[in-house]
């Protein structure tokens, strides 16, 4: 299943979104000390949201939605609004 997920960084006070299809492997890669992906300088990553789509499609089109929010305000209140999250995941799902 392609999942869209939201990192969280203590260390910088930042979010990180991106889409896999394995989202336990994912976060390992992201927290490797040896790793050279840009969020190295954000370890310990540790995961804050995760929505499931049908099809990678729908997970690149519901990436790019919530980065192009560019906003740390509407990735909490997906959090904290299920609805929110629902109509969200939704508008995205005609893939």
């Amino acid at each position: 299943m392609d999942t869209v997920y939201t990192l969280y960084s203590s260390k910088l006070d930042k979010f990180y979104i991106g889409q896999t299809t394995d989202i336990n492997k994912r976060l390992l890669q992201h927290n490797d000390p040896d790793s050279s992906y840009s969020t190295k300088g954000g370890q310990p990553w540790e995961i804050f949201l995760t929505m499931h789509c049908n099809s990678i499609a729908h997970a690149m089109k519901l990436e790019r939605h919530i980065k192009n929010m560019k906003s740390k305000k509407f990735i909490m209140d997906l959090k904290k609004y299920p609805e929110l999250l629902e109509r969200t995941v939704q508008r995205f799902n005609d893939c």
